[in-house]
């Protein structure tokens, strides 16, 4: 390392944010970056630990000791092109990631972690003003052809590999633009979509073909692609939505939070009017669930002007240090404060909701809840209880279900006779990526189940190498060994 000293020289800091009360005026991001000399400050904190824990700790394995050094030393090209030889899109997983890479970093066993998520951001975004992110189509095609359902991270990761070992690569997706929950899930807020819209250029560019408003099993026909196409990659996520089955579940303001939020980025797109939106202004808010998805409720709400927001969390609060039970360097169940909930909002845990209260027009006016509590019992699952004479009303006009998601949408499956496993997930294998039907693979949520970004890019680089396998006998295309890492 360029500075043997630099964590004991060099306290941790993070990129500070516009005050709350500014920036809920509007959708933009809100980090204000930190100066040059700070950020090789920041990389220099990175230890000569001798065994780097942080590759063990990012699903992409991301060389993160290499391009902190060169960050230190100033050399922010090089920087690039080594984060971009594991990862297609840091701009995303640098905005997005919860950076299981920090909780893995030696020097977070008695110091603050290393900044590894602000350096990977500051590295693309100076990448991209400089210039040196440009197409890079491959300079021979096969005559093979792929078609990569779903334009999330893992579609959009598995196309751009494909398209770089030479094939024709189709990406197919349902909605009116490219991003999938980039696009419409996550809030401009985290992210302005002028950073998808930038990447996606570049991989037009380098020869891959994007059909949108392209819903295969509706309108488009999945036994056709597979005749059209010498392979077929599913990367359509994990839609399929939690719902909660309580009285009144059915009443108008009971909503699934990812339609309030799709419903918002499509108006800050300029797609649809604000009438159109499901709108929390002047209202009482309660969001279930204490995710980044309900976190993303939280921040659109008070943008909204929401008179009130609270958040309800089932399970136990956690502690706001590392709990014994999940020692260095595994990923710990830590109390997670976001700048949404810096926004505004009243957090309860240990509480259930037990039914909606509706008015005589079938409108949600209230909800009514119990407290309750964990019974760990060694070898046997957690039992919840409900603790006698803790149950209340709320006030309430939505209620914003951000319970996460069950597994992937049946239509494809059936289309293309594929088996789904116990999850409700298109089964496919670790080893590659193949489902039950020869030709079609499954990356991404849609084969693991609901994750996180950096599984996702990481899961289309995996099956692209594996359909690039199955279509020329070999590939050069990385891959990585990932049976082993744990499944964050």
């Amino acid at each position: 390392m360029g500075k043997i000293t630099g964590f004991l020289e060099f306290k941790r800091e993070n990129e500070s944010y516009i005050a709350p009360e500014k920036r809920i005026e509007n959708y933009k991001e809100f980090t204000v970056p930190l100066p040059e000399d700070h950020l090789k400050d920041q990389g220099a904190r990175c230890m000569d630990c001798g065994i780097p824990f942080c590759h063990s700790g990012c699903p992409l394995g991301n060389l993160i000791p290499d391009f902190n050094d060169k960050v230190y030393k100033g050399k922010w090209k090089e920087a690039a092109e080594i984060l971009h030889k594991t990862n297609n899109f840091p701009e995303f997983t640098g905005r997005l990631c919860p950076a299981p890479c920090e909780e893995a970093c030696v020097l977070g066993i008695n110091e603050d972690p290393v900044t590894i998520e602000n350096i990977e951001k500051n590295i693309v975004e100076t990448a991209f003003n400089e210039g040196w992110i440009v197409a890079q189509p491959p300079k021979v095609r096969t005559e093979k052809t792929v078609a990569v359902i779903g334009s999330g991270p893992a579609g959009l990761a598995a196309a751009q590999q494909l398209n770089r070992a030479g094939h024709t690569v189709t990406v197919f997706e349902r909605d009116e633009k490219v991003g999938g929950l980039l696009r419409y899930g996550i809030p401009d807020f985290k992210m302005e979509k002028t950073v998808i819209d930038r990447r996606v250029a570049v991989l037009e560019e380098e020869g891959i073909i994007f059909k949108t408003n392209a819903h295969v099993g509706k309108n488009i026909d999945a036994n056709q692609l597979k005749d059209d196409f010498d392979a077929v990659v599913l990367c359509g996520g994990a839609t399929v939505r939690r719902s909660i089955p309580i009285p009144g579940a059915d009443l108008k303001g009971v909503t699934q939070a990812m339609d309030f939020l799709k419903l918002n980025n499509q108006y800050v797109d300029g797609l649809v009017d604000f009438k159109d939106v499901i709108s929390a202004k002047g209202k009482d808010i309660i969001v279930i669930g204490g995710g980044d998805t309900g976190s993303d409720c939280i921040g659109t709400s008070n943008r909204h002007g929401a008179t009130s927001v609270t958040n309800f969390e089932i399970l136990s609060k956690p502690s706001e240090g590392r709990p014994a039970n999940q020692p260095w360097p595994y990923w710990p169940m830590k109390l997670k404060t976001t700048s949404s909930h810096q926004e505004g909002v009243e957090r309860f845990f240990s509480i259930s909701t037990k039914a909606f209260i509706g008015d005589k027009k079938g409108n949600l006016k209230g909800l009514k809840t119990v407290e309750v509590e964990w019974i760990f019992t060694p070898g046997e699952r957690p039992q919840l209880k409900e603790v006698p004479n803790t149950e209340k009303e709320w006030k309430c006009d939505i209620a914003l279900l951000a319970l996460g998601f069950t597994g992937a949408e049946k239509t494809l499956a059936d289309q293309f006779g594929l088996k789904m496993d116990f999850r409700s997930n298109i089964e496919a294998t670790i080893k590659d990526y193949k489902t039950n039907i020869p030709g079609v693979f499954a990356a991404g949520d849609m084969r693991r189940g609901q994750s996180l970004i950096v599984w996702a890019i990481s899961e289309g680089r995996q099956a692209a190498h594996h359909i690039d396998t199955y279509l020329m006998g070999e590939s050069c295309l990385p891959l990585k060994d990932d049976s082993d890492l744990p499944r964050v």
